[in-house]
């Protein structure tokens, strides 16, 4: 299953735990960070191990749970109250460097042995921009990463608290200012480099569906894929961009058939424009979304 939508529910909360499970995000972030304040971490621990063990069957909705950051004392006490839970995967918040996320993966190997589950079954979604050091450490993934690692994600709001930033935006064009456009930049081609998804950030004027739209179309032609929503109204047009139309199946149908007719060549006309390998190593990429698309909606 591809994950297009990953929609954040913080974890103390059994009214918006609740509706999660009917909304259109692929996959759920549990959330025992920013969401959940100190004095209410046990509770949602408890509230997100209960909902994981009624709910065994993900075929159609994954849940993940975001714990805190390593570097804290909540971190191994999230872990350890839910994995009886077997989530998909956790969502590993404020890395340093690809450290921290194999450290995460020899975590999760010892309490998978506890509690039964396949070693390696639990994956990790990072997100990997949330600290100053981030933006220097990216070569690190490139060293040697656990193969849980499936997904990274960018942050904009907490790196700017990171770097003293008094907002991560330019007032007069409302884009990010460098130092984001960079993090983002790195994210991507870093998770492109070691063949994980690239997952773009949260779109915060959830009011604003049609500006979410248009930055999600911004991400996938970027070649970002997927987008973690901060509100369930998100979820059903992140799902909808993110999913090729019929138009773009269609051409891609042509460009794979184009070639397909023609074998041996490395460059082909079609519809008056000269095509060449990495046009059909597009069409495929986008062809073999689409049958994700469909097996996870099946």
């Amino acid at each position: 299953m591809i994950v297009r939508s990953w929609l954040f529910v913080p974890g103390d909360s059994e009214r918006k735990l609740s509706k999660g499970e009917g909304n259109a995000a692929d996959a759920l972030i549990l959330d025992l960070e920013d969401s959940v304040s100190d004095d209410r971490q046990d509770i949602a621990r408890d509230m997100v191990r209960d909902y994981l063990q009624a709910r065994p069957d993900r075929s159609q909705q994954q849940l993940w749970v975001r714990v805190n950051p390593l570097d804290t004392d909540l971190s191994l006490p999230d872990l350890a109250a839910v994995m009886p839970g077997a989530p998909d995967g956790i969502v590993l918040p404020k890395v340093y460097s690809a450290a921290d996320v194999n450290t995460m993966g020899n975590y999760l190997s010892a309490l998978e042995a506890r509690e039964g589950l396949d070693i390696g079954a639990t994956k990790i979604h990072c997100v990997a921009t949330e600290t100053a050091a981030s933006l220097l450490t990216f070569h690190t993934y490139l060293d040697g990463v656990t193969d849980r690692l499936v997904a990274m994600t960018w942050g904009g709001e907490d790196l700017a608290a990171a770097l003293g930033a008094s907002d991560n935006r330019n007032p007069a064009t409302g884009d990010y200012d460098d130092p984001y456009l960079m993090a983002k930049s790195l994210c991507l081609s870093t998770a492109r480099a070691i063949d994980v998804q690239p997952v773009g950030v949260v779109f915060v004027d959830f009011r604003n569906l049609d500006g979410l739209r248009a930055e999600c179309l911004r991400d996938r032609r970027a070649g970002f894929f997927g987008k973690i929503a901060i509100h369930p109204a998100q979820s059903e047009v992140i799902n909808e961009a993110f999913t090729p139309s019929e138009d773009e199946v269609a051409h891609a149908q042509k460009v794979i058939d184009v070639f397909e007719q023609n074998p041996g060549l490395g460059t082909v006309g079609l519809d008056g424009k000269m095509l060449d390998m990495p046009h059909l190593k597009q069409a495929r990429n986008m062809m073999a979304i689409v049958e994700q698309i469909k097996a996870g909606n099946s």
